[in-house]
């Protein structure tokens, strides 16, 4: 193992008139008679946002919008059915496995950070350099394949700091596979993700800067506090010891 140390947008309400509901053809149909989701839909929860439902199915907003003919700060109601795949798109033939919940680094990449979340660059970003967010060991290495990230492990109540400055776009603990997340946008190319803390110590639209105190480690066993760490360029994860400073 290795040692490592070291202008929020307003996103679409969401309003309750579950009388009449979109079914999955484009006809308006009672919520009695609608039974399970179809494949490629999302039945909208109270809480949800547009830019929330996008990030927790690959997609960005705006085509989600677009496929569901609506504005970016068009209202969307509880119970609402949104198609969420392209349109002409075998989704029951494209849909990968979903791993374990409570897996470190889900094999799912739908619980993963997508750069499409709408924010307005601050002018206070500059050029990127990242540095490690704990001060501990790296338990498991960046894959392509099994781990979109690093793993680190630390000490229980230890500090988590942010990797550079940025605007926290996630804080929270609504995506699949991940706990207590929080995702910082940097500027129009990198994001950085933070999964499985402790006690969360920021909001959405918070600005932070490099080496700020955002959450406490907390783990997900009872004898491990581990940090999820994940560095994303234009959406895709890019292995975090190409970007972090030398140990």
């Amino acid at each position: 193992m290795l040692a490592a140390c070291s202008t929020r947008l307003d996103p679409a309400p969401v309003i309750s008139h579950s009388a009449s509901l979109l079914s999955a053809n484009g006809t308006i149909a009672s919520a009695a008679t609608l039974g399970r989701t179809p494949l490629g839909y999302y039945r909208v929860k109270l809480g949800d946002t547009l830019y929330r439902i996008a990030l927790e199915n690959e997609q960005n907003y705006r085509d989600i919008a677009a496929w569901n003919n609506l504005k970016n700060t068009s209202p969307i109601e509880i119970n609402q059915l949104l198609r969420v795949s392209p349109p002409g798109i075998n989704v029951a033939a494209s849909l990968p496995s979903i791993g374990n919940t409570t897996n470190l680094a889900p094999s799912h990449d739908s619980a993963s950070i997508i750069a499409s979340i709408p924010i307005q660059t601050d002018a206070s970003v500059k050029n990127i350099n990242f540095v490690w967010p704990i001060c501990g060991l790296v338990l498991s290495p960046f894959d392509k394949l099994k781990n979109k990230g690093l793993n680190l492990i630390g000490a229980f109540g230890a500090t988590i700091k942010a990797s550079e400055d940025g605007r926290i776009v996630y804080a929270g603990d609504g995506l699949h596979g991940y706990r207590n997340l929080i995702i910082i946008k940097h500027d129009e190319q990198y994001l950085t993700a933070y999964a499985h803390n402790g006690i969360l110590l920021v909001k959405e639209g918070d600005f932070v800067i490099k080496n700020q105190v955002i959450a406490e480690m907390g783990g997900v066993n009872s004898d491990k506090a581990i940090l999820h760490f994940e560095i994303r360029k234009q959406g895709k994860p890019i292995d975090p010891m190409n970007y972090l400073p030398p140990q």
